[in-house]
């Protein structure tokens, strides 16, 4: 069976393949389009398809849209009822429902040869559930889990709680609209001058510099409720901190606001995970949904409630909801699914592919013996390097595929990687440390933690050795490498480790300031081109800056 996955509705488009149960493709639209987050989640661009990751999934397994026994589509219009009937009172939900009534035909449109009759329909919280659920390692064999989704919203809903017994689901609560802790949040980021449905992260980082001391009277506004759902009143949040404006300085006040609002949101968390516990017993909980790429409420839920292990897929935003589709249809087609193999599902490029590129760029260029030695000489002079190796990740973190490095034992580093990617000097950057070396210096989440979707305690011998990926707050949102998954950039870390004693090097996206992370070698070159990077590191080759970027003390 051939299933095509596809999500479109609100934002972050993308598509899937799924081939006999395996999954073989999945891109991100805003890899291809260059444009961030593919489109921004308005009603009138409800009917913008992944176009290109679409015809790319397609094209890398060489099938054509004709040979398609089925196309899964994120969202059900079905479900969806009026404006007034949500509680959101949201008229722009007419257009999107109308948009997504006419998807079948438009994707035949997009994709000649589609007949419109396979489109089927695939509840959007259903989706989120199959990827995190279907796509989990199977453990000792067996692949039963809990799965918690929590998000902005989907047809009608804003969370669902349940289980998968042999591959199916359970669904045991869903938390009816207009309730929403990922609109909640959106409200906030929106107040504190950032962009909704796409700076959330932004508020996380804040959060870790301001004190939780208006978290009493959210307890008000936000709270789970014995069912397994939850509420969330509207706030006013002028009552805590003024609103700001986009570049606006933020104050002491904003970043209690953003600390309280966070650690209410993970407290309501647990407490949603403890009672789908109450109900499965199981060991693992499976999260997705947007609000499951809250590092920092991950970590908590796996601390705090009864579940021994928590997995979040690595796209865990709508973007995954293309690969659950096509995992969930799938299922309903008869196939017996096979766990995500990674997050490295994107596309790839092979030597000599990438050395046609840089010969037509006519740019100077060598191949040394070895490009992980090479980028390890680099790293310990402190110098910064573009990584671009194999097939791109799926979902929002740079992971070891196309990363901007540094060297992490200078507390400068973090001004200057914010300087290279021209963004927020609040923000954090994250360590790609050793998997057998990550126990000896990070604590609290868990380890292996491949997909840097949990923060770790940095142990206090260790935070001044690696100041530049120690956050405010004395952890780190970590990246294990595996030598048996990575070995490429396990051996250029252990190169690193040999001259400077540190198992760790500064990873963050392969990008700057308000642009998709970059995807295809021309993309390299440009970023490369345009910002203050002494090395770019691209297949077996590298090409250096003629002159050394500014290194700080």
């Amino acid at each position: 069976m051939k299933v095509l996955g596809i999500n479109a509705i609100y934002h972050d488009p993308s598509a899937a393949l799924v081939v006999d149960g395996v999954v073989v493709a999945a891109a991100e639209e805003e890899r291809f389009s260059r444009r961030k987050h593919g489109k921004r989640p308005l009603p009138w661009s409800a009917w913008e398809l992944p176009e290109l990751s679409a015809a790319w999934c397609l094209e890398e397994a060489g099938i054509r849209p004709e040979e398609l026994d089925a196309v899964a589509y994120s969202f059900d219009p079905a479900l969806m009822g009026t404006p007034e009937e949500s509680g959101l009172f949201d008229d722009g939900d007419v257009m999107r429902k109308k948009y997504a009534e006419m998807a079948p035909d438009f994707l035949a449109h997009a994709l000649p040869g589609l007949d419109p009759a396979k489109v089927r329909f695939v509840k959007h919280h259903v989706a989120h559930a199959a990827s995190a659920g279907l796509a989990a390692p199977a453990r000792a064999g067996l692949r039963d889990n809990s799965v918690l989704v929590l998000d902005g919203r989907g047809e009608a809903h804003s969370h669902l709680a349940g289980r998968y017994r042999d591959g199916q689901l359970e669904v045991l609560a869903g938390q009816a609209l207009p309730h929403s802790l990922g609109l909640m949040y959106e409200d906030l980021t929106d107040h504190l001058g950032f962009l909704r449905s796409s700076d959330e992260f932004k508020v996380m980082a804040m959060a870790s510099y301001g004190k939780p001391r208006f978290v009493g009277a959210l307890s008000e506004f936000i709270r789970a409720t014995d069912d397994g759902g939850f509420r969330t009143d509207k706030i006013d949040y002028t009552e805590f901190a003024p609103r700001l404006g986009k570049g606006e300085q933020w104050t002491e006040a904003h970043a209690d606001l953003a600390a309280s609002v966070q650690q209410r949101l993970e407290e309501v968390l647990i407490d949603l995970a403890s009672w789908v516990h109450a109900q499965t017993g199981d060991k693992v909980l499976t999260l997705a949904g947007g609000t499951a790429l809250n590092c920092v409420a991950n970590t908590r839920i796996l601390a705090e409630s009864p579940f021994e292990e928590v997995w979040v897929q690595p796209a865990a935003g709508d973007a995954g909801t293309a690969l659950g589709a096509a995992l969930h249809v799938a299922r309903e087609l008869g196939e017996e699914t096979q766990p995500m193999p990674g997050a490295a599902l994107g596309r790839g490029w092979t030597d000599e592919e990438i050395e046609q590129v840089l010969i037509t760029a006519s740019i100077d260029y060598e191949r040394p013996d070895d490009v992980a030695e090479a980028v390890a000489e680099v790293l310990a002079d402190n110098g910064i390097v573009a990584w671009f190796q194999g097939r791109s990740e799926f979902g929002p973190r740079a992971l070891g595929r196309r990363s901007l490095m540094a060297h992490p034992g200078f507390e400068g580093n973090l001004e200057r990687m914010n300087d290279v990617k021209g963004r927020e000097q609040f923000r954090p950057v994250a360590p790609m440390v050793l998997l057998e070396r990550a126990p000896d210096i990070f604590s609290r989440g868990p380890i292996p933690s491949p997909y840097m979707l949990f923060v770790h305690d940095v142990a206090p011998e260790w935070r001044d050795k690696i100041p530049t990926v120690t956050h405010v707050d004395g952890t780190a949102r970590i990246q294990t490498i595996d030598p048996e998954v990575d070995p490429l950039v396990h051996r250029m870390i252990s190169a690193f480790e040999r001259r400077t004693g540190l198992p760790i090097v500064v990873n963050t996206s392969l990008n700057t300031a308000g642009r998709p992370m970059v995807d295809d070698p021309r993309d390299a070159l440009e970023c490369f081109g345009s910002a203050p990077v002494d090395l770019l590191a691209i297949g077996p080759f590298v090409v250096r800056r003629p002159r050394a970027t500014p290194r700080p003390a």
